[in-house]
């Protein structure tokens, strides 16, 4: 009895011994996906890590690109706002200028001739074909004596 109790003690733990070693042969290979899917990851990680830092230098080049836009873009707002604030001013000085014209004009006709009605002010900018043309008509117009008006 002492003979067969020790055989089936000896058989129940090699029966153990057996389902250990398969229980860790499955263990091993869950290790071995889990440490190919630890790579597989660290891989993935390290490409994010790359993008992350591509998209970092593409957003400072282009907070850069809107500072350079924007101060060029100031600065010609602020040209241009001159510019037309100049352009305003010359075109005031020759709607006078015309005015003046055409004053003067109306002055040196002869008084035989009836004098038409002056003209409404012009409050829109005369184009430089009328400026030039009322030039022109006051240089031909000579007064009595012989001046010019």
């Amino acid at each position: 009895m002492n003979h067969s109790l020790g055989i089936a003690i000896e058989s129940l733990v090699a029966v153990l011994l057996m389902v250990t070693i398969g229980y860790c042969m499955l263990l091993n290979s869950r290790l071995k996906r889990l440490k190919a899917d630890e790579n597989s990851l660290k891989a993935t990680i390290a490409e994010l890590i790359t993008a992350t830092e591509i998209a970092e230098r593409a957003i400072g080049g282009l907070k850069h690109t809107v500072r350079d836009v924007n101060e060029n873009l100031g600065s010609q707002l602020t040209t241009a706002a001159q510019l037309s604030l100049q352009l305003r001013k010359q075109l005031a000085e020759g709607d006078n200028v015309y005015r003046r014209l055409s004053k003067i004009v109306l002055a040196a006709r002869p008084s035989s001739e009836p004098e038409p009605e002056p003209e409404p002010a012009i409050t829109n900018v005369s184009s430089a074909k009328a400026v030039a043309a009322a030039a022109r008509a006051f240089s031909d117009r000579r007064r009595s004596d012989g001046l010019a008006a």
